[in-house]
């Protein structure tokens, strides 16, 4: 029972001595900080490329439905949208149409760009009976990489 008694009062000291000590110093911290600034700077370049590389994979499926959508619609009408109607004519009857058997989307108005822009659409295109496309990131004509345009008849 002695040794006991001993054992816990030695214990008792050295926890005494860690617990009035504990904690971590500023240089601590701060080297802490500094490596977790350095894994930041190197990660976050990456996640920010892949961010816009989505966008424009999500205006090339947009551009896409759209398409589909406008096809509908020539195979209901017989005539592709004027440009005057835009895709509008896709989610509510213009007037003076028959055979409208829309809306050809499933939102009941149309979206615009992941870059917060209005989607362009003429009919007759100038490459196309009809053209759909985005500005890209820049939101004019022309550019690369997130910049480029996203049309539907390339």
């Amino acid at each position: 029972m002695c040794q006991s008694k001993v054992l816990i009062k030695s214990v008792k000291k050295r926890a005494n001595k860690y617990h009035a000590f504990g904690g971590f110093s500023l240089i601590e911290l701060l080297v802490v900080v500094v490596i977790l600034g350095l894994i930041a700077s190197i990660v976050a370049p990456n996640l920010m490329g892949k961010i816009g590389g989505a966008k424009v994979k999500t205006t090339r499926v947009q551009v896409e439905d759209f398409a589909s959508a406008v096809e509908l619609y020539f195979l209901d009408i017989g005539e592709y949208p004027a440009t005057s109607l835009g895709l509008q004519a896709l989610v509510s009857a213009p007037p003076n149409t028959e055979g409208w058997g829309g809306p050809y989307l499933r939102k009941s108005r149309i979206p615009e760009d992941p870059w917060g822009s209005p989607y362009q659409y003429r009919a007759p295109g100038g490459f196309a009976p009809y053209e759909i496309w985005s500005f890209g990131a820049d939101k004019k004509a022309g550019g690369e990489g997130d910049d480029a345009d996203i049309e539907s008849w390339r």
